[in-house]
C-alpha cells in the first residue's frame, strides 16, 4: 500500500489523527467555502460542493459548521478569500510529493512548503513535474474486523468501485470519482462503517522507501501537514509498517 492512505494509517498508529480533529476541520471548512465561492452555494448544482460537504459529513462535523462555511462562500457571512493552488515536489528517494494548497497568501505558502521540504532532505518542483504521476479517485478506507473482504467486494463493486485492497487492519476502496458517492451509500446501506471517503490524488506506481529515507520521509510529511495552509498531501511511497515500530 501506498501514499496518502497509508500515511493516514501511519497517523493513526501514532495517536496524532484525534489531536488534529480541529484541523482537519478547519481544512474542511476552507474546502467547503471555496467551493460554494466558485460555484454556489446549492449542493445539488454545484457538484465540487457537494463532494465537500459529504466528506465533511463523514468527518462528523457540525452541520452548522457547514452551513456557515457555506455562507461565508457566497458572501452571506464575511470571511478571508483563499486562493486554491498545488505545488509539487520530491522527498528522499526520489519520492513524488504532490501538495494541495488554500492561502491567503502564495508567496508565505510557497516559503514555508520550502523550508518543510529541504529542512528533510527533499525539494520543491516545477509545475508538472510530478502531477502526471497521480490520477485522481475515490478513496474509501473501511476497518476490516469482523469483516468478509468477498462480500464486501461483490457489494462495492456492483456500486462502481474499482479496486479492493486488503492491508493491515482495513480495506482500502478505489473508484472513479464519479462513483465515490454511490459506494458510499452502498457501504452506509448496508451497514459498514468507514474511517475516511475522499477524493485522492492515487499514484500510478509506487517507490519501495526503506532506512533513513523512510524517517526523514515521514519527518515530511508531518511538517507538511502540520502547515496550516496544506490542506492534502498525496505521495508514491510504499513503507513497511515496521519503519514505524522501529522510530518509537
Amino acid at each position: 500500500m501506498s501514499g496518502h492512505s497509508k500515511w493516514s494509517t501511519i497517523k493513526r498508529k501514532k495517536g496524532k489523527a484525534d489531536a488534529e480533529r480541529g484541523k482537519i476541520f478547519t481544512r474542511l471548512i476552507k474546502d467547503i467555502t471555496v467551493a460554494a465561492r466558485n460555484g454556489g452555494g446549492d449542493e445539488t448544482a454545484n457538484p465540487k460542493l457537494r463532494s465537500a460537504v459529504a466528506v465533511a459529513k463523514s468527518a462528523n462535523m457540525p452541520s452548522t459548521n457547514i452551513e456557515r462555511a457555506i455562507k461565508k462562500g457566497t458572501g452571506e457571512l464575511p470571511g478571508v478569500i483563499y486562493e486554491e493552488g498545488t505545488l509539487e515536489g520530491y522527498g528522499p528517494a526520489g519520492v513524488a510529493l504532490y501538495i494541495e494548497i488554500l492561502t491567503d497568501n502564495r508567496n508565505r505558502t510557497v516559503a514555508d512548503v520550502r523550508h518543510s521540504l529541504t529542512k528533510y532532505g527533499g525539494n520543491l518542483a516545477e509545475s508538472g513535474a510530478v502531477a502526471w504521476m497521480f490520477e485522481k479517485k475515490g478513496l474509501i478506507t473501511v476497518p476490516s474486523e469482523g469483516l468478509d473482504e468477498e462480500a464486501i467486494l461483490m457489494a462495492v463493486m456492483e456500486a462502481g468501485a474499482e479496486d479492493l485492497k486488503s492491508e493491515e487492519g482495513f480495506f482500502e476502496i478505489v473508484s472513479s470519482t464519479e462513483d465515490l458517492v454511490k459506494v458510499k451509500e452502498t457501504l452506509e446501506s448496508s451497514g459498514i462503517k468507514y474511517d475516511s471517503a475522499n477524493l485522492t490524488m492515487y499514484p500510478k506506481n509506487t517507490i519501495k522507501v526503506e532506512g533513513n529515507h523512510a524517517e526523514s520521509l515521514l519527518k515530511i510529511l508531518d511538517a507538511l501537514e502540520d502547515l496550516d495552509d496544506v490542506q492534502n498531501v498525496y505521495s508514491n511511497f510504499d513503507i513497511d509498517m515496521s519503519v514505524l515500530e522501529s522510530m518509537e
